[in-house]
């Protein structure tokens, strides 16, 4: 019952990067293919990156990890969906219009910090 499955990173097939991948994918991933990973289904996402980084031998390409505007991107997030509440209660098409474009001026600044890294 001992017996270690040797598997090579490059034998799992990825179609994308581990840090491009959604928290289902990796958790369906370690638990398909990489049984050494024990406790996959309830783990984070970076939690598992960082397994599956660990396991493999790989380290982050320039020290990337987390976004320094993690908090900063959660907020504005926050605010994106108080104005999608807001939205709905519009009456006209014109002030619909003007919120659709805060959303969309929030949501392109998110984009901006996530990839300013």
């Amino acid at each position: 019952m001992g017996d270690t499955i040797e598997i090579s990173f490059d034998e799992l097939g990825l179609k994308k990067p581990l840090d491009k991948m959604t928290a289902k994918e990796l958790r369906q991933l370690a638990m398909d293919k990489i049984p050494m990973i024990t406790g996959a289904s309830g783990m984070a996402k970076e939690e598992l990156v960082a397994e599956i980084k660990q396991l493999f031998g790989l380290e982050d390409e320039d020290g990337k990890g987390v976004s320094p505007y993690k908090a900063q991107i959660g907020e504005l997030k926050k605010q994106i969906k108080a104005l999608r509440e807001k939205k709905g209660d519009l009456e006209t098409n014109k002030e619909r219009e003007i919120m659709r474009r805060k959303i969309n001026k929030l949501k392109k600044r998110t984009r901006r910090l996530a990839a300013a890294v």
